[in-house]
């Protein structure tokens, strides 16, 4: 049954943009003028243990305003999109009975979209088959993988994110237990919301944005990366760690390349993700793009959507 826009209860503002934009410091901005709490829709700040290297807010940051799904969970457990949505419809429909906002922020474009649009009912993950695919993960690469993604879906392959081993595993399990491409399987149907969505893009000229990535790292260096990623290491083959920053350690760790060339591969990696984020938010045609400084333009852009509500 469709839900008129009359029986929708609250705003759900949902900041998105590349990594090293500002959209967690913008997310904070926001919460207090509108007293809202604050949901990461961040794949990997859900774990303990990797506040650098994922980029947790800080504890001034969660001081300021009350945050969800940060650090809430361990390294080990098995957490994906479609038990993200379901989590975070149960959280919201909470929120909103003590809150007219709550604002969403984050840049991992699948747990955004699970939280506003829905996922696909595809087939669970065989438990066999997942463990072939991550032992292969961790004998092979995710570059094989990719290659046979390749080979069974094309179409798929040609707009997925390659580098992202949980996303070419899951592709990958979907093709192989149903016999059927992945992009065959998937509806593309948006789920109706109980709540309104208003979405906000943090913008700014490209070579800006590189070099505020590239400071980052730097920073992250400084605050404990390389300490943090050892007290990890022994956990890497896990999907949680399967990310930039803690690859590329790993890989220093192994002797696979100096200290010095690790850091210039997470500055690499991170633009190149970044790169790839914002070609995924640039197709929603919802978002209102704005400097991540510029809250007062950005304040009267919610506050015109929450008018048009």
């Amino acid at each position: 049954m469709s839900i008129s826009r009359t029986d929708k209860r609250g705003t759900l503002i949902v900041v998105v943009g590349p990594t090293g934009s500002g959209k967690s410091a913008l997310a904070v901005e926001l919460a207090k003028h509108y007293g809202a709490p604050v949901i990461s829709t961040d794949s990997r700040q859900f774990y303990r243990g990797l506040p650098i290297g994922t980029a947790q807010p800080t504890a001034k940051e969660q001081a300021a305003a009350k945050h969800y799904f940060i650090a809430d969970r361990e390294v080990e457990d098995d957490f994906n999109c479609g038990k993200y949505e379901v989590e975070a419809l149960a959280l919201l429909d909470k929120l909103f009975t003590e809150h007219d906002h709550v604002v969403a922020v984050g840049g991992s474009g699948l747990y955004i979209q699970a939280l506003c649009e829905g996922m696909d009912d595809l087939p669970d993950a065989d438990p066999t088959l997942r463990e072939e695919l991550k032992q292969r993960l961790e004998d092979e690469g995710v570059v094989a993988l990719a290659e046979e993604l390749r080979q069974l879906d094309p179409a798929y392959a040609e707009k997925a994110d390659l580098c992202n081993p949980a996303r070419v595993m899951r592709a990958l399990e979907v093709c192989i237990s149903t016999g059927k491409p992945y992009s065959e399987q998937r509806s593309g149907k948006v789920a109706e919301r109980p709540f309104h969505i208003i979405k906000v893009g943090t913008d700014m000229p490209r070579d800006i944005l590189y070099e505020r990535i590239n400071r980052r790292v730097d920073m992250m260096i400084e605050e404990g990366l390389i300490e943090e990623a050892r007290s990890v290491y022994p956990k890497r083959h896990l999907n949680a760690l399967q990310t930039v920053g803690y690859r590329e350690m790993f890989d220093y760790f192994d002797s696979k390349c100096t200290l010095e060339e690790a850091i210039e591969l997470i500055k690499r990696n991170s633009r190149r993700y970044a790169k790839r984020q914002l070609t995924w938010f640039r197709r929603d045609t919802e978002i209102g793009w704005y400097a991540p400084s510029d809250v007062e333009s950005i304040v009267k852009f919610i506050d015109g959507k929450i008018l048009q509500n």
